[in-house]
């Protein structure tokens, strides 16, 4: 009887984890084009909720940003 409870337990895993796919909720990425004054400090505070540290990594990680140096006209893609 225990073995039949483990397979349907496993069956029913396994149905779950093929079903699960990644969620579209979050949106498409957006594309920025940097204006005069602009750091990546404000532009996170500004696309991005909360503590806007992690929104510079973000931008700086998916844009391949060295040094936070930004120039106006720069096309960054905000994740």
């Amino acid at each position: 009887m225990f073995s039949r409870i483990l397979i349907v337990a496993l069956l029913a895993a396994l149905a779950v984890a093929v079903a699960a796919r990644r969620s579209h909720g979050a949106g498409p990425e957006q594309v920025y084009v940097v204006k005069a004054y602009d750091t990546l400090w404000s532009i996170a505070a500004e696309h991005y909720g909360g503590d806007p540290r992690e929104g510079v990594w973000r931008i700086e990680r998916r844009n391949h940003v060295e040094a936070s140096l930004i120039r106006p006209g720069q096309v960054l893609t905000l994740p």
